[in-house]
């Protein structure tokens, strides 16, 4: 009867650009209550500092909003721009934020790489399909990679600056629902997507140690 519940229940519906949109704006408010001198600390569990993470973030943002560019998107291969890092062991990006502009020129990446996909995603025809490594996607898959990776990053940036994080819990069950099929229901959407990227623990559920979402379209 549980089982026939659950698929009877119904869905949270599509992840939107208004998700993203709003998935950016509550973590540049949020970040932007850091201390300007904690930029260099470790981001949570992560290898790399706060400062680092903000540009990985960005960057997939951008990289996101890349793949569905041209007019014929790749099906193969990510748009072969150059990703290195700045020192070994920091993140392969193309995108970088000058020192010299301070935390608030580095939110300001972030929010720009964010515009960039909330953009694409707006503008794309949804039968638009392009390459991903977790699965050949289409536009609301990008749209909610990117709201993933904004919110598991802030999750981690929020532990290395000492700031509360926690976004809402129906943007969670949307992206949850398109990228992660074999998540557990009944548990709070948030929690359960911290689980679902190797983050946090679940009741009767083993801690993930590798994870990945399926960006491939629903159905």
């Amino acid at each position: 009867m549980r089982r026939q519940a659950e698929q009877d229940a119904p869905t949270p519906g599509p992840v939107t650009p208004d998700d993203l949109d709003q998935a950016v704006q509550l973590a540049l408010a949020t970040l932007r209550e850091a201390p300007p001198t904690a930029w260099d600390g470790k981001a949570g569990s992560l290898e790399w500092d706060c400062w680092e993470t903000v540009e990985h973030l960005a960057d997939d943002l951008f990289a996101y909003a890349a793949q569905l560019g041209p007019r014929q998107p790749p099906m193969e291969g990510e748009v072969p721009f150059v990703w290195e890092p700045r020192r070994p062991g920091g993140p392969s990006n193309a995108i970088h934020a000058d020192r010299n502009a301070g935390p608030a020129g580095l939110l300001q990446v972030l929010e720009a790489s964010g515009a960039l996909l909330i953009a694409m995603v707006r503008t794309t025809p949804p039968a638009t399909r392009s390459y991903h490594g977790f699965g050949v996607s289409d536009p609301e898959g990008f749209a909610a990679m990117g709201v993933v990776e904004t919110l598991v990053h802030t999750y981690d940036l929020a532990a290395g600056l000492g700031l509360e994080w926690t976004p809402p819990a129906d943007v969670c069950a949307r992206v949850l629902h398109r990228l992660f099929p074999d998540a557990p229901s009944g548990d709070e959407p948030w929690p359960t997507l911290l689980w679902a990227t190797g983050r946090g623990e679940l009741p009767g559920q083993a801690r993930r140690a590798s994870w990945r979402w399926y960006g491939e379209p629903r159905g």
